[in-house]
Formats: C-alpha cells, structure tokens, sequence
C-alpha cells in the first residue's frame, strides 16, 4: 500500500545566525555568517495510511524540522517528501490567525484555506465552537483571546475539518484536563475512523498510549522506528543515561519524611538546579502513612523549590510495584508556584497487594532535562487479599453476573 507520509533521504539545513558589523554595515554591508546548522540528516520514514506514527527526541533533535517540511513549511535542501491526502497542520497553535477577524471568522477562512467548501465549513462552525467552548466569545476579535482559547479554537479547527493526513506538534497540553481529555477522545474518533497521525510529543507515556509506531530523533536522524513500547522505552532509557550524566556528585544527602535516605547518584538524579525538598505519602484522611489497604484512598503531597529562571518546569509522580517493576500509575503536574506545596489525590487505590514505591521528578516543560529525580524513594505497602507471586496489579471491587435465561 502506498504510505500517506514517504519522507525520502531528506537532509535540511539553516543559517545559524547572521552577524553585521557596525563598520561593516556603514561601508560595505558585509556580513559575518555564524555558519550552517544541520537539521536533518538524510532522514527517510515513511507512515502508512490510517496508521498513527510518534515522533520522540529531545529539543533539537529536528522532530518539529521534520514536520513543517512534511506540512509544507519549507523545503528540504535535498531528499523528497509526499503526502497523500487532505492535511491539516497544528504546529504553533493559532499561530495562523488574524487578530482582527473573530473567532467565527476565523473558523471560515481557516476551513476553506484548508481544502473545505464554504458551505461544509459553515456547517462545521457550531460543533467547532462547542468543542472549543467559546460560545460566549466567538464573535469578539482574536486579539482579545487569550492563548488558550486561541489554542482551543485552532484544534478544534483542525480536528473538525476532516483531514486524512494531521500532522501534531506538541499540542495536547491545550486547556484544562478535562478538555485535554477531549483533545485525546476526538484523536481516538479520527484513528478509528481511518486518518493518518503523525504526533511529536515529548511525553514517551502518551505517545506509547496514542500511537501504532514510533521513530526516535537524535541529531537529526532517524535513530530507531517501531513499536511504541519498545522505542519508548529506549528513549526513556537513552534519557535517563543523560540525566545520571548531568548529575552533580557533591550533593548532600537527605533523608525524607519517612527515613529513606537520598543519596545522589544512587537515588537521586538530576542536575539540581531545581529541587524537591520533601515528598510524604498520606491516607486519605491526609495523616503520613506507609501502608494501606487495597480500594483506600491515598495521598501523595511534594514540596519544590524552583528558581523564577526556570520557566515551565513539570512535576512528575509515578507508582512502580517492586517485584517487578510494573508502571501502576503516571502523572504529572506543571509547577506554578517554585515555593509550594503539590497534593496529588487517588480516590481508589485499586492495587493488589503488595510493595510499591513512588518516584518523583522534576523536568523542564519539554522533558529533555532533569532538574531532581527522586527514585524508588517513596514506599508504600498495600494489604488485602493476596494473590501469589506474579500476580496481578488490580485489585478493583467488581463481581460476575449469572444471565438468567428467559423461561417464555
């Protein structure tokens, strides 16, 4: 079958920066080129039609190069690139608009430039508008939105206009989590319905839950494609090599509320230029506790220091069983306060019983760097009925139902 995506050999390259003397503008203008960066390297993917591929990679690893050249935003120095099919771009979310048009406007101009009759387009706007939840501002001007709803409305564009190719760069963080949630549902609705996706994201988790395949970006190359556990977790692997490569070695160690000792290099990870200072698991009834039962309600509260310098850092919380090592659980939170207290609360901790431990970690809105990574350091025993070695990891209330059969 012919790919919806074929990127053939596609190297691209920039300028790195221009600089013009004082004195060489006043008599000849001449310039002072920093020299060319490359972008891309030869890359050649291909993503077959009605698949989802992610695109992984630190911050500058070329992933967003890739995408603009495959939704047209420049071209390659050299290689090929065909896409097949209505595409429709979410790059810079509402960076296309027009502050003076409204919101209704908008949705028009957007729909058609994008392939849509007119009429379709209009036929559209009402369910565009309510996905967005800008009913009471799609008349006003854009430059009265703020960024957020300028992000909702262009994803709603975007998944509403029908594409058979859309091309996802970091866009799902828009709105609140229950319109995040949405966002997800709606991807869900266009997979099922046959379009091909290709998704950039730097969280490995989502891109592990949404996609068919994965490629893995490092210096502009394709370094590995194929299944998104398993490319994923080289990613996360390759990322947690950097992180024990950035970390300090004379860091004190520290003790947390419940005895653990952190000790760097051995549970402690990170660069340190931000830190979390204390991390204490809690009942539901929000006392200090290490052990609990299973379906009880749980607590996970984490003090930070972050410095203002550090602009949209993550907070990051997961559960590991220890037997195994099995990922129960996986959230994080963005730090909007570098001198606060975060709680996450789980109404039912549904878990087998068992040893658990919480990691916590602190990262950089693009989860390329690690800032303090605290591992293994939080445990946690969970009581109840038990299963045996090698067990499984829910234990959720839940009963079978004997159909009774019609005696008509």
């Amino acid at each position: 079958m012919t790919p919806a995506i074929d990127v053939r050999e596609v190297t691209k390259t920039y300028e790195r920066g221009i600089h013009r003397s004082l004195k060489g503008t006043l008599l000849r203008g001449r310039e002072h080129r920093l020299g060319r960066t490359t972008a891309l390297r030869d890359v050649t993917l291909e993503v077959p039609t009605g698949r989802t591929m992610g695109l992984v990679g630190h911050n500058g690893a070329g992933k967003s190069t890739l995408l603009r050249l495959i939704g047209g935003v420049g071209r390659p120095d050299s290689g090929s690139i065909a896409v097949r099919g209505r595409t429709a771009a979410l790059f810079e979310l509402g960076s296309g608009f027009h502050p003076d048009l409204t919101g209704r406007e908008s949705i028009e101009v957007t729909a058609v430039v994008s392939g849509m009759r007119r009429r379709e387009a209009r036929n559209a706007t009402d369910d565009i508008i309510r996905f967005a939840e800008l009913e009471d501002f799609v008349d006003a001007p854009l430059r009265t939105y703020s960024t957020g709803m300028q992000s909702r409305l262009a994803f709603a564009i975007a998944v509403h206009i029908e594409p058979e190719v859309l091309l996802v760069d970091e866009v799902l963080a828009v709105g609140d989590l229950a319109f995040q949630a949405r966002c997800i549902a709606r991807l869900r609705d266009m997979q099922r319905n046959g379009t091909t996706i290709l998704l950039v994201s730097h969280d490995p988790g989502l891109v592990a839950e949404l996609c068919d395949d994965v490629a893995w970006v490092r210096g502009g190359r394709v370094v590995a494609v194929g299944d998104p556990r398993g490319v994923t977790e080289r990613y996360r692997d390759a990322m947690a090599d950097e992180t024990r490569r950035m970390t300090p070695a004379d860091v004190a160690d520290a003790t947390t509320p419940d005895g653990t000792t952190l000790r760097i290099g051995e549970n402690r990870f990170g660069n340190q230029e931000a830190h979390i200072t204390s991390g204490t698991v809690l009942d539901g009834w929000g006392e200090r506790c290490v052990a609990t039962t299973t379906g009880a309600a749980a607590k996970l509260r984490v003090e930070v220091e972050v410095p203002p310098s550090l602009d949209e850092v993550m907070l990051g919380a997961t559960l590991v069983r220890l037997s195994d090592g099995a990922l129960c659980l996986d959230t994080s939170t963005a730090v909007v306060d570098g001198a606060a207290a975060y709680e996450l609360t789980v109404d039912r901790l549904d878990l087998a019983p068992g040893e658990y431990a919480w990691d916590l970690g602190l990262y950089s809105g693009d989860w390329s760097r690690t800032y303090d990574h605290h591992w293994r350091a939080y445990p946690m025993t969970v009581s109840g009925h038990q299963f045996g070695p090698g067990g499984p990891i829910m234990a959720p209330p839940m009963s079978w139902r004997v159909p009774t059969r019609s005696t008509e």
